[in-house]
């Protein structure tokens, strides 16, 4: 199969592209792989570069080589094409998909891309409508409204600032965010049962654990278990909530006594989320996003993607069959 890398140029504020291209022209003379690059141009550019690679010349495997917005790019563009199989070069301040993985398997490792198993997981598919225009696509591991939306609508303002590192930028988004506690009104149903109407703080749906840069918001979930997870954070005051945020970002949340009172955690295969002041913003993998009324549905199974690092036998490529 065919390997090509997706390199986008501005992921990581453009450094060290150079040596990234250098690095993976090595790596395909070392491997004498059948494999090219190819340079993003603009935002959506990989969706529509793999979109008409693949209905050109079929399935390959494709490289992201950025943030988790190349990859949610990549993917959008891959996922129709049966065969297709998407890896990633982590090169954003993010790259939340990769932390849940086996961390012996080095993501940075350019040989281990061309080389290394492909495994399915799952996405998340979403429709949504906005000032009349339908809107739908794939998030490959997080959907965020409310707080943890407006801290990365924050932070990525923040990043444009000089001086100000990504981790900084997220820090002093989420003291902003705290301070403003904007949150969202919304009526949340989850498989068809309403489990919340009204003011929230924030909504998580997630098919991976992790979201702003290693924020362990969701522990709970799973790439390939079939369901999505998701968490509704109450609309509690900011004294209620100061103390429950390292529990937030560093995965014990539900541990947290009598977490009940605050938050609502789910698995589920649907969710309706309906703003009631007309519309709503909304994170996908870290870029955002206008919407209206939105439906997201898990896909099981949806893409392959490289993350062990070594290819299968023939015996085990039967024993799989």
């Amino acid at each position: 199969m065919k390997t090509v890398f997706i390199v986008n140029p501005k992921a990581g504020q453009g450094k060290n592209i150079r040596s990234l291209l250098d690095s993976i022209k090595k790596s395909i003379f070392q491997t004498k792989a059948d494999a090219e690059i190819y340079i993003t141009k603009c935002v959506g550019d990989a969706t529509r570069f793999v979109s008409r690679f693949c209905a050109e010349k079929g399935p390959a495997r494709f490289i992201a080589c950025g943030g988790d917005g190349t990859l949610n790019e990549v993917l959008n563009g891959s996922i129709n094409c049966t065969d297709a199989q998407i890896g990633v070069v982590p090169l954003g301040t993010g790259n939340d998909f990769c932390r849940n993985f086996d961390s012996q398997f080095d993501f940075s490792n350019i040989s281990y891309q061309i080389t290394g198993r492909a495994e399915k997981c799952d996405a998340m598919h979403y429709t949504t409508v906005f000032n009349g225009v339908k809107k739908e696509g794939y998030c490959i591991n997080m959907l965020n409204i409310g707080f943890d939306c407006n801290v990365a609508d924050m932070s990525a303002n923040m990043k444009k600032k000089p001086f100000v590192s990504g981790s900084m930028a997220y820090f002093l988004s989420i003291l902003i965010a705290m301070i403003k506690k904007k949150g969202a009104d919304l009526s949340v149903e989850i498989d068809s049962e309403i489990v919340h109407k009204g003011r929230l703080l924030l909504t998580s749906i997630a098919n991976g654990c992790y979201c702003g840069g290693g924020i362990k918001s969701n522990p709970l979930a799973l790439v390939s278990d079939g369901v999505m997870n998701v968490n509704i954070i109450k609309n509690i005051k900011r004294l209620q909530f100061i103390p429950l945020l390292p529990h937030y970002m560093n995965g014990t949340i539900l541990d947290v006594k009598n977490i009940d009172r605050f938050l609502i955690n789910k698995d589920c295969h649907k969710i309706v989320i309906k703003p009631r002041c007309k519309n709503m913003r909304m994170c996908v993998d870290g870029e955002i996003i206008d919407a209206g009324e939105t439906t997201i549905e898990v896909i099981h199974n949806a893409f392959s993607f490289v993350n062990k690092n070594q290819v299968l036998t023939q015996k085990e490529e039967m024993l799989l069959k």
